[in-house]
């Protein structure tokens, strides 16, 4: 059995940051390492951004969407297209099609996809609160942004369900080739998705 070498508070720094994704125990170790070497830089700084957004952040009530007020930032812009709404998984999806910067739309966070198997179905995510929001007569489009899993091709086509009889138009995201990829090194089914969602030159 491996001896402890540091106090208990450093050992509970690296169990806490083992838990944060990328970082497994070895680059835990590391970070601890370096924050502490960094004290004064880092870990004092860090520690206290870390304690004004546990103070401060919210959910937005409106997308879903994080920030430090309610409605969020991007709900109050008056320069977004609140007739154009873009759905996705979670809040990193939206702050990845920001970085982007392709559409200035609005978005809906769902907060995850139906999963039967991990016991999350349709009252776990915020599809009602999305059904509610088009049934306002303000949204026009609904982007489903989800990823192209068997999840959220199920998630994709409950929501479609659920949005039947009203007066929206549902898009989605095409699949297939990436920016830069070659045909050789691509998936049949990447293959097979590009070819169906083709279009005109």
């Amino acid at each position: 059995m491996a001896k402890r070498v540091t106090g208990p508070e450093i050992e509970k720094l690296i169990q806490l940051l083992a838990k944060v994704p990328g970082l497994g125990p070895r680059s835990a170790r590391r970070a601890a390492l370096h924050l502490i070497k960094k004290r004064d830089q880092l870990m004092g700084p860090l520690s206290g951004a870390m304690q004004d957004a546990y103070d401060k952040v919210k959910i937005c009530s409106t997308c879903g969407n994080v920030d430090t007020v309610d409605p969020c930032t991007i709900c109050t812009d008056p320069s977004r297209d609140q007739g154009l709404v873009i759905v996705v998984e979670d809040v990193g999806d939206l702050w990845a099609l920001e970085r982007a910067a392709a559409l200035n739309a609005a978005y809906h966070v769902l907060g995850g996809t139906l999963s039967p198997l991990d016991g999350i179905g349709p009252d776990d995510l915020t599809i009602s609160a999305l059904v509610d929001r088009v049934k306002t007569g303000e949204v026009r489009e609904l982007i489903i942004a989800v990823n192209a899993t068997v999840e959220g091709q199920a998630t994709a086509h409950y929501i479609t369900d659920q949005l039947d009889g009203l007066d929206i138009k549902v898009t989605r995201l095409a699949h297939g080739v990436p920016v830069g990829g070659e045909l050789d090194y691509l998936d049949e089914g990447t293959l097979v998705a590009a070819l169906r969602a083709r279009t005109s030159l």
